[in-house]
């Protein structure tokens, strides 16, 4: 079977480094590190990436995609806005804010940058059905895409999240399957799915292609750097689940400096939880190196994730750039959705209120600097986490149709 990854040469290990062919493998057998996608990128001009498509396809040549990616049936992600949050910087202080809003993808989630990188290993290895554990944006991002590619799709859920979600999950047709247990529960039954016969020839992108997969976070470094016009934000604020978007995105930034796309200059990088899955904040706080599970309790679920596989590597990025990882309740979370919302016009789902409510937090504490310019992840569609939010839903006032009755009102 000929293999066409692009620039990607091999896997390579973040613990020992040990290399490995491409395949669809995601653990180093020499210390069971996680693998990674090794390059041989070449000479990248910004000229070429900016003459590609207005989609995540124009960093083709930074990805372990063909070169003719763009021209296969996918869902075309990326390139969203990089809104200029004046009115929400007023709100916080923050002199020069940036909200880089990922609900205008596709399937209104950041997972369709990673599925769609996906989705061409699923086709270089010949797989059939797509499939994943998801917390719920996955899950609809990869029903989608596989109804595009014309693959299979079963995808695997916590019994229990959002009805939206749900919903969009099923509509792209496949199965759609709820387990009883937490994401981390689910995600042990995915890892034995794939040794067992039923899962031959399955692709799940989170586990058997994470290599690939998660390469798809680079684009938001990307599309932020050249959006700003080929520099850095000074800071970024990124949302933790598994942590691997901010592990990622922090790859993505150094990838450009060393191919000399942007100058090499300090960026801090901030991790956002909410208390009620916050094992990485935990960790960060009380100086250690090692994330302790928990038990997921918070509203945020598409970041209820209690193990979280890359959680020592953003310790690691956040302490490295001089960042943090911090926490808020879902009080906070609540209100961040509806400050976000009054001031920029964004609708931001659960994880998009832990990000701005982690935002207030960082500045409020001193532990961000007002005068930086700042850029915050929304990576969801506040109309799938409705329920958050529904409480307050109600008519300002209910009147008789005349003008009598509404200037009484008024």
């Amino acid at each position: 079977m000929s293999l066409d990854f692009g620039p990607a040469t091999a896997l390579s290990c973040r613990e020992c480094g040990a290399r490995y062919p491409l395949g669809p493998s995601f653990a180093c057998v020499e210390c069971f590190g996680p693998l990674e996608t090794a390059y041989d990128f070449g000479d990248v001009k910004r000229s070429d990436i900016e003459s590609g498509p207005a989609s995540i396809w124009r960093y083709r040549s930074l990805l372990p995609v063909p070169a003719d990616v763009a021209s296969k049936p996918n869902m075309n992600p990326g390139w969203t806005p990089l809104v200029k949050a004046g009115n929400l910087g007023r709100a916080l202080g923050i002199k020069s804010l940036y909200v880089k809003d990922d609900s205008a993808n596709p399937t209104h989630s950041f997972k369709d940058r990673v599925v769609a990188i996906a989705v061409e290993a699923a086709r270089n290895f010949g797989f059939h059905t797509l499939s994943c554990s998801s917390t719920g944006n996955l899950a609809g991002a990869v029903t989608a895409a596989a109804a595009r590619a014309g693959l299979e799709a079963c995808v695997f859920i916590p019994a229990g999240l959002e009805q939206a979600k749900i919903a969009m999950a099923r509509i792209f047709g496949g199965k759609l399957v709820a387990i009883e247990g937490s994401y981390d529960e689910v995600n042990r039954f995915c890892s034995e799915l794939i040794g067992d016969p039923m899962g031959d020839k399955w692709g799940f992108v989170n586990v058997n292609l994470r290599p690939y997969y998660a390469e798809g976070s680079k684009t938001l470094a990307y599309e932020i750097a050249e959006q700003l016009g080929w520099r850095l934000p000074e800071q970024i604020i990124i949302p933790i689940a598994s942590g691997s978007q901010l592990t990622k995105i922090d790859k993505g930034f150094k990838e450009l400096i060393r191919l000399g796309l942007v100058e090499d200059r300090p960026y801090k990088i901030f991790g956002a939880q909410a208390l009620g899955c916050s094992p990485v904040s935990a960790a960060y706080k009380a100086g250690h190196d090692v994330v302790q599970p928990v038990k997921p309790d918070t509203i945020a679920k598409s970041l209820a994730i209690g193990n979280p596989a890359d959680g020592p590597y953003v310790l690691d990025i956040a302490r490295r750039t001089g960042g943090a990882v911090e926490d808020v309740t879902d009080a906070e979370i609540v209100a961040a959705i509806k400050l976000l919302a009054t001031t920029e016009g964004i609708f931001a789902e659960t994880a998009g209120g832990v990000t701005v409510g982690v935002l207030k937090k960082l500045v409020e504490t001193g532990q961000l600097d007002p005068e930086a310019e700042t850029v915050v992840l929304n990576t969801g569609d506040g109309l799938k986490t409705l329920d958050a939010v529904v409480a307050d839903a109600q008519p300002t006032a209910v009147i008789r149709p005349s003008l009598d009755a509404f200037r009484a009102t008024v």
